[in-house]
């Protein structure tokens, strides 16, 4: 298997394909539950609280299981997260499709959570090692693979359950499985950094210790950046239907907003590689309100052009985060791209249980309103961020 050469810097592309195949794989199965909770909904009489309890939950369990996965991955030299993780996602999920009440539901989904939770922290901090000095362009390709499938997932799953239905849906992970066993032939295994030894907080402060404090606010400001995102592309599907979208009109808009992103962020990680990562962190945060209320407030077939707006400027800054704590905490790859993927995106969406209690009793529309303006406050944090090309 092909390990990192650090005498030059050359970009291995081949494993950052595959790298990427399994980011896509597990993240395509886990677009489908979002662009479905009208048909959850509709079969279970799920009330806002239960999807917000649901949701959360499920992020929940990325709050916690990646930060853990990401401080093993750091020490010991294993595919195993990798794979457990991904066979969870793409066997579990479609199991969601014949849950009969919402107990089952919630148990599928947490499975297919915990899942995509242990493949992301090895998978991520294994790009700079192939990435030569292009790691901000290949950690934008590799978020690209996340974000293509959260854009194609919901297309394919509408098109899919309008036409078989919801008990139709184990059927539908013949695909992962053939991506899983690609994979399973052509990673590699991941290199560690030796620090077991050091034990837990040893291996903190050896890894930490001098940039915990930067660390930290690029961590709050992708905390932010999940509430704000985490809120609109749980609720808007929801939003959507009351106004009159059909199921597969949602799933196509809910891809645009993804797939505004996708493109985004390859722009991001390109940029980034070239300047101050802060400039473009700034910008893209900037936009985050009025895109996130062109979304909310466009009638008819505007609403395409708001969710693109909204999701340019919401996931731009996705890959930026990783990429930055990677290069202050290099020792660190898999446990602080944890932190700003899982921990973050986790800490982000578990208040969705909130988030639908409020809109049960104020209603989502004013919900919704309020929360697009989230990303105002992460602007004075971006503004201390560190210098970093």
């Amino acid at each position: 298997m092909t390990q990192p050469d650090s005498r030059d810097n050359t970009v291995q592309y081949n494993i950052i394909f595959i790298l990427t195949l399994v980011h896509f794989t597990g993240d395509f199965y886990s677009s489908f539950f979002t662009p479905l909770l009208p048909a959850f909904v509709d079969k279970l009489g799920l009330t806002l609280a239960q999807v917000g309890l649901m949701t959360g939950l499920v992020r929940f369990l990325s709050f916690i299981v990646q930060p853990v996965v990401g401080y093993l991955a750091d020490r010991y030299e294993t595919r195993k997260f990798v794979f457990i993780g991904l066979f969870l996602s793409f066997f579990c999920i479609p199991f969601s499709g014949i849950a009969t009440n919402f107990l089952s539901l919630l148990i599928i989904l947490c499975l297919g959570s915990i899942g995509s939770s242990m493949f992301h922290p090895s998978t991520t901090g294994m790009v700079p090692l192939y990435s030569g000095n292009r790691t901000g362009f290949c950690l934008s390709i590799y978020n690209t693979g996340g974000t293509f499938a959260f854009a194609l997932g919901p297309v394919f799953i509408t098109w899919y359950v309008a036409g078989f239905g919801l008990e139709q849906m184990p059927y539908t992970l013949v695909l992962g499985a053939i991506a899983f066993f690609f994979c399973l032939k052509y990673l590699p295994v991941p290199v560690s950094e030796n620090l077991s030894h050091l034990g837990f907080w040893g291996s903190l402060k050896e890894t930490l210790g001098s940039v915990y404090k930067s660390i930290f606010l690029i961590w709050l400001v992708m905390v932010l950046r999940a509430v704000a995102g985490q809120t609109f592309m749980t609720f808007m599907p929801i939003y959507l239907t009351d106004k009159g979208h059909d199921l597969v009109s949602v799933g196509f808009i809910v891809s645009l907003f993804i797939l505004a992103g996708t493109l985004s962020g390859l722009l991001a990680g390109y940029l980034a590689d070239r300047m101050d990562f802060k400039k473009i962190f700034f910008v893209s945060h900037a936009l985050m309100t009025p895109a996130l209320l062109l979304y909310l407030y466009l009638p008819g077939p505007l609403v395409y052009l708001g969710s693109f707006a909204a999701g340019f400027a919401v996931l731009a800054s996705l890959p930026l985060g990783v990429v930055m704590a990677q290069k202050l905490a290099p020792k660190s790859r898999s446990m602080v791209s944890s932190l700003m993927m899982g921990f973050a995106y986790g800490l982000g969406g578990a208040v969705s249980p909130l988030i639908g209690k409020l809109a049960d009793i104020y209603g989502l529309e004013t919900v919704l309103f309020y929360s697009a303006f989230i990303p105002v406050v992460t602007l004075l944090p971006i503004l201390k961020f560190p210098k970093i090309r």
